[in-house]
């Protein structure tokens, strides 16, 4: 057996100093192990050449069956690389193509018809910006990151507290006292080292909000109050962003897609006002189970796979409800009002 190996290395080192191709070799070798397969089965046991080349065929089968299956997967590998790298002729490539660790982790996307090297690539390429990374925050940034999307802001001016860590499921017990900001971060970053993360460890404002909305491609609103919901919509219309929105209640919770540029409504035209003191308690007076602002935190991150690459129909122009206690949800149409303050004026 010893030999045959030896016949095999001494063909592979002519060969590459003689310049043949590496598919010349790799024929020259395996034309040599298949009449050494070949002799183990046609010839009878104690044979000279069958006992100077292993005595048994099992081996041998084996070490093809293994050189298949490499085989096999080197080149579903190099398929699935090509596929990856195809450039997208209406779409300029910004951040080059993926390296081999990358191809790896979102090989799991790649091969979704719906998303394949096209949407990968325009997850890597895209911008996203999370306004709060609280309960909904806390999964949506968790997933948007594991999902690749480039480059991810957060804007958020609370720091973690022990009261936090029953739902908000990006920080730790040893970031209590730290900026949600950085703590998401560092768990982003953990999590993903390919995307980049910008911290803002501040209140969302009417002075900064333009700016910073100008800066991404995509906003998704996790804030727990109606005052920064509505700062949230108004800017994402003046900006034209489509904004993904979501709520929480004890054991409800709720997300839409608001986009007045491509005829969907606003969270204005949804809700006019803010409702009256008491009405619409906040999460730290009516209690929200643990769970569910995963649950719905995800299907926001979701929602903005949808949104980047083109895939499936996002919930523009509808609002899914998740009921937790009943284990039931139902979707309803939104309309778009015409004499909405902040849309009303946007031909869709």
């Amino acid at each position: 057996m010893f030999l045959v190996f030896f016949m095999a290395a001494v063909l592979w080192v002519l060969g590459l100093i003689m310049g043949v191709s590496r598919n010349a070799r790799l024929s020259t070798v395996g034309a040599v192990f298949g009449v050494v397969l070949l002799l183990q089965l046609v010839l009878p046991d104690g044979h000279p050449l069958r006992e100077a080349t292993g005595q048994s065929p099992a081996l041998w089968l084996m070490l093809a069956g293994a050189f298949v299956l490499a085989l096999i997967y080197g080149q579903g590998l190099k398929a699935l690389r090509q596929r990856a790298n195809k450039k997208e002729p209406e779409m300029p490539e910004k951040t080059g193509t993926f390296s081999e660790t990358e191809l790896d982790r979102y090989a799991r996307h790649i091969v979704l018809r719906e998303l394949g090297g096209v949407g990968q690539k325009r997850l890597k390429q895209a911008k996203a910006l999370v306004i709060g990374a609280g309960g909904l925050g806390s999964p949506a940034l968790q997933y948007l990151a594991a999902a690749g999307v480039g480059t991810i802001g957060i804007i958020d001016d609370d720091e973690v507290e022990n009261a936090n860590l029953q739902r908000q499921v990006i920080h730790r017990d040893a970031d209590i006292g730290v900026p949600k900001v950085f703590s998401a971060k560092q768990a982003m970053e953990a999590q993903n080292p390919n995307v980049v993360v910008h911290p803002y460890h501040r209140r969302l404002t009417d002075e900064i909000a333009t700016d910073l909305f100008g800066d991404y491609d995509l906003i998704l609103d996790g804030t727990d109050n109606f005052e920064t919901r509505y700062l949230v919509n108004k800017t994402a219309v003046e900006t034209g962003k489509p904004l993904i929105s979501g709520a929480l209640s004890q054991w409800e919770g709720q997300l839409s897609l608001f986009e007045p540029a491509k005829g969907a409504p606003c969270y204005q035209c949804i809700f006019p006002e803010a409702p009256a003191a008491g009405l619409a308690p906040s999460c730290s007076e009516a209690g929200v189970v643990g769970p569910l602002p995963g649950v719905v935190g995800a299907m926001m991150a979701v929602e903005a796979v949808k949104v980047i690459t083109g895939a499936g129909m996002p919930l523009r122009g509808e609002m899914l409800i998740y009921d937790a206690l009943y284990g039931e949800s139902r979707k309803i149409t939104l309309s778009k009002r015409a004499d909405c303050p902040t849309c009303g004026s946007i031909a869709g």
